[in-house]
C-alpha cells in the first residue's frame, strides 16, 4: 500500500457509521485494520437510497481525485430503498439494480476499481423488510459477478447477529453501537476487502 491509495466509501448512515459512540462504523474499523498509508473518505448519508448515491458519486470523487494516485470506490446501498413508504418501496428492486448499473458501467469507463458491500439489515423494520433486502442483496451481488466487481454480503449475517439487533433496539432501532458495527466490521474484512485495498485492482470490466 502506498499514500498515493485513496479511498472514497460511500452510502447511507451505515456507512457513515451512525449510532457508533465512537463515530468509527465499520468504515473506521476496516480502515484500522488496513493500517496506515492510504488517504479515506467516508461520504456516507444519511437516508440516502440507490438514487441518492448515484447522483453524487462522481462530483464527490472528482473533487477528491489527485492525478497519478490509485483511486478506488466503495458502495453500499439499499437498506433505504427498501423502505416502504405510502405503500411501496422508496425505490423499486429494479431501479436500485438500474442505479448500480449505471454506476459500475461509469466506474468502467473511467478505470475506477470498485467494491460493493452488501446493505444492512434494519432491525426495527423487522422480517418484511428483511425478506426484500435479502433478494436485493442477491440481485446486486449476481450484477456485480456481471461486472467483475467483487462484491461483500453483510445481509444475511447481520441479520442473525445479536450485538447487531440489540445494539440497533436499544437505540432508535436501525443502528448499531459499538458492537454492532465492529461485527459488521468483522463480516467486511472476512469478506475480502483488507485485501482488495492492498494490492493491486482492475476496474470493472464492461458487462457480460
Amino acid at each position: 500500500m502506498t499514500d498515493q491509495l485513496r479511498i472514497c466509501f460511500i452510502g447511507d448512515s451505515f456507512v457513515l457509521g451512525l449510532g457508533d459512540p465512537s463515530y468509527q462504523g465499520w468504515v473506521g474499523r476496516v480502515l484500522a485494520a488496513a493500517g496506515p498509508g492510504l488517504t479515506a473518505f467516508n461520504l456516507g448519508v444519511r437516508r440516502n437510497t440507490s438514487a441518492d448515491v448515484l447522483a453524487r458519486v462522481w462530483a464527490e470523487y472528482d473533487a477528491r481525485h489527485v492525478p497519478g494516485a490509485d483511486h478506488r470506490l466503495v458502495v453500499s446501498f439499499g437498506s433505504n430503498d427498501t423502505v416502504v413508504e405510502d405503500g411501496a418501496p422508496r425505490v423499486a428492486p429494479a431501479r436500485t439494480l438500474e442505479h448500480l448499473t449505471a454506476l459500475l458501467t461509469e466506474a468502467a469507463r473511467r478505470a475506477v476499481p470498485v467494491l460493493v458491500v452488501g446493505p444492512p439489515p434494519v432491525a426495527f423494520l423487522g422480517t418484511e423488510h428483511l425478506s426484500r433486502l435479502l433478494a436485493l442483496a442477491d440481485a446486486e451481488a449476481a450484477l456485480c459477478a456481471d461486472f467483475g466487481v467483487p462484491f461483500v454480503p453483510l445481509t444475511e449475517a447481520l441479520a442473525a447477529d445479536l450485538a447487531w439487533n440489540a445494539e440497533a433496539l436499544a437505540g432508535d432501532g436501525a443502528h448499531p453501537a459499538a458492537g454492532g458495527y465492529a461485527r459488521a466490521a468483522e463480516v467486511v474484512l472476512a469478506g475480502g476487502l483488507l485485501s482488495w485495498l492492498t494490492a493491486p485492482q482492475a476496474a470493472p470490466r464492461a458487462r457480460q
